[in-house]
């Protein structure tokens, strides 16, 4: 069987640097806000181009406290609204009904799967005040459009970037575009710790401080809380795990674009639709950075079961909207009619890819699904 990702191949390339850092940190006697995280979130915001990065426990708490910030600044309020793809992961709509904000869900661009801007302009109200693009699948939105629109309605972008480390657009990674940016280390991620973790970048040193200190019970300085804050740290251990990761991430992007590729020009069944990017050319592998590979049929069922009867193991990312999950049965967008994204929640597959496939697993993928048919 291909596994659809193998985190312990993919961690054993780097096992005795992951011991030897896990060690220094036991040895250290300092585990918390210690001087592995400082290290990390330098390393990070030089990779992103960002002037700070903050650590926090998770990709969900980044975009938590980020909104959360910005409320504390008096910048965002209660009841404001935010736009939000439909076809997100729900977190990204948890972090804005946390904070007692509104998501406005917009329909994307069906090729992309990302926030679509005329569908944003159709969107804003007077009551607008954050667009929150999701790179989805490791692809950044059209951050220029998306930047000027926020710049003309004077509105705050939040990316959320939990799936696009190191990806760009006109030379600008993601997590250097919006005000603040939201990443997670999930194990599962191009950059993945050894736990949950997450982290935000931004340039924006009022904002920044406020951040430092919600993660951190509301503190700077022990015993004296500014705010009502929470426990959502980096431990020393995940940052310096992820110090350890982040120097061969360049190296794991070329891999998995290399598998990519592979698919790219093999894949040529016409149930199958590839990967495609109006404003980005995917072929040439510059700006993506394959966190999935993910293609579409009408008949994905079939095609799934046809790749487990070879051996070939994929995954579906999402099955269920946001919009009709129980979750929020209480909200006004629920169960309403979103017909792109449901189309896509309906036909997408994700094909096995990871720093750790080889070429000859790649060809068998292209070969297996060349070989399917609605009668196979």
């Amino acid at each position: 069987m291909i596994p659809f990702l193998d985190l312990k191949s993919l961690n054993k390339v780097h096992r005795e640097e992951l011991i030897e850092a896990a060690t220094r940190v036991i040895d250290s006697g300092w585990y918390i806000q210690g001087e592995c995280l400082k290290r990390f979130e330098e390393e990070f915001s030089a990779y992103t181009g960002s002037l700070h990065t903050v650590g926090v426990a998770n990709g969900l708490d980044a975009l938590t406290l980020t909104i959360r910030a910005w409320k504390e600044l008096g910048k965002l309020k209660d009841h404001d609204e935010v736009i939000v793809p439909a076809n997100t992961y729900i977190a990204t709509l948890l972090a804005v009904t946390e904070n007692n904000l509104i998501p406005v869900l917009v329909e994307p661009d069906a090729d992309t799967y990302n926030l679509c801007p005329k569908n944003i302009e159709q969107a804003l109200t007077e009551k607008t005040r954050l667009i929150m693009p999701v790179h989805l699948y490791g692809q950044l939105a059209d951050m220029p459009a998306i930047d000027a629109i926020a710049k003309r309605k004077n509105l705050l972008v939040l990316e959320d970037s939990a799936q696009a480390h190191g990806a760009q657009v006109a030379g600008r990674n993601a997590g250097n575009w919006g005000d603040a940016s939201g990443f997670s280390f999930y194990p599962g991620k191009n950059l993945g710790a050894l736990g949950d973790a997450g982290a935000i970048t931004s340039s924006d040193d009022e904002l920044v401080n406020m951040i430092q200190a919600l993660r951190n019970y509301g503190s700077h300085e022990k015993y004296k809380n500014v705010v009502q804050g929470v426990n959502s740290r980096l431990d020393e251990i995940q940052a310096a795990m992820l110090s350890v990761k982040l120097k061969y991430l360049q190296a794991q992007t070329n891999a998995r674009r290399r598998v990519a590729a592979i698919y790219m020009t093999g894949i040529n069944n016409p149930l199958i639709k590839l990967p495609l990017n109006s404003n980005i050319n995917v072929k040439n592998h510059t700006s993506h950075v394959w966190h999935l590979f993910v293609v579409r049929t009408e008949v994905r069922d079939a095609l799934q079961c046809h790749l487990a009867k070879s051996g070939v193991q994929t995954l579906i990312h999402y099955p269920i909207p946001p919009h009709q999950q129980q979750a929020y049965i209480q909200s006004e967008f629920y169960d309403k009619t979103f017909p792109i994204t449901e189309r896509i929640h309906r036909e997408v597959l994700s094909l096995p890819i990871s720093p750790v496939m080889t070429d000859a697993e790649a060809y068998h993928v292209v070969e297996v699904c060349n070989s399917f048919s609605v009668d196979a």
